[in-house]
């Protein structure tokens, strides 16, 4: 174990690789865990190895034993036992037990690396065997990020489709709603080329205008469209709009508090960008 403070003794990648698969020799397997408890690094390491290791597992097909395999081992079991016990047979000397030596602080409680030559006589073993994890993990990864990218690339795809089937059902709602307002607005003072036909739903703030026939606006300025309440309260702006080179021009639900009640509807020109407070004369009114 390492003394509070110190820095934690290396451990070998292949040293950790094979304890993670419980091949080291018992005292090497003990000197690896102490290395292990004051190791952070080496910690996450052993972790990373491990998680690959159950990957693998998972990715092996379990083979049944061959039939009766049980009942021969039982049965060898039994042979030898019977043969051990018939008079006249040997059995090995007992072997005695050398004392331990006394621990040392540079071979016991320290990890020590192993030499070079005998970690890789160990590790050699298992080369093929972690090249065919490491080629399992990186497959597996590779599908993970693809099936990743395709699920982003669908999810955006329903979300775009959700967002447009969502406004077209609005505006289907807001022109065949029965209860909706249907105003054709024309000019006040010369004969009615321009003219703009609005459907309003009071209840939800919906509205949709189409216009058609209108003039050009000078440089700087737009149209915008109001409504009127019925309530004599002050005009609420209901979107500014050009039209184009045909005189056409449409406003589809634009921002509006719901629940006013309109008693007409008026267009006026305004200056680039809109106004808060219609300004005369309304060149386009309905009721």
């Amino acid at each position: 174990m390492n003394e509070p403070g110190s820095i934690p003794v290396p451990i070998p990648p292949e040293d950790l690789a094979l304890y993670a698969m419980q091949a080291l020799p018992a005292d090497e397997m003990a000197a690896v865990a102490a290395a292990l408890r004051d190791n952070p690094q080496a910690q996450q390491e052993l972790a990373r190895i491990q998680g690959d290791l159950a990957l693998l597992a998972l990715s092996t097909d379990q083979q049944r034993p061959p039939a009766g395999s049980f009942d021969r081992l039982k049965a060898r079991v039994r042979e030898a036992d019977q043969t051990a016990a018939q008079p006249g047979a040997t059995s090995a000397p007992p072997r005695i037990q050398m004392p331990s030596p006394m621990p040392s602080p540079m071979t016991d409680t320290a990890y020590q690396v192993a030499p070079a030559s005998s970690r890789r006589s160990k590790w050699a073993t298992f080369t093929p065997w972690a090249a065919a994890l490491a080629i399992a993990c990186s497959i597996l990864g590779y599908r993970v990020s693809s099936m990743n990218d395709a699920l982003d690339g669908a999810s955006r795809l329903v979300s775009n489709l959700a967002a447009k089937a969502s406004h077209a059902q609005q505006v289907l709602e807001v022109l065949n709603a029965p209860d909706a307002q249907r105003v054709t607005l024309t000019t006040t003072k010369t004969p009615p080329a321009p003219v703009a036909h609005t459907v309003y739903l009071a209840e939800r703030g919906a509205l949709v205008m189409e216009a058609s026939h209108l003039n050009p606006v000078p440089a700087g300025k737009t149209y915008e469209l109001w409504v009127m309440p019925a309530s004599g309260a002050a005009p609420v702006p209901a979107g500014t709009f050009t039209p184009n080179a045909e005189g056409y021009a449409s406003v589809v639900l634009p921002t509006l508090p719901s629940g006013v009640a309109a008693k007409a509807f008026g267009i006026t020109i305004e200056k680039a960008g809109g106004s808060s407070t219609p300004t005369p004369p309304i060149v386009l009114s309905g009721e």
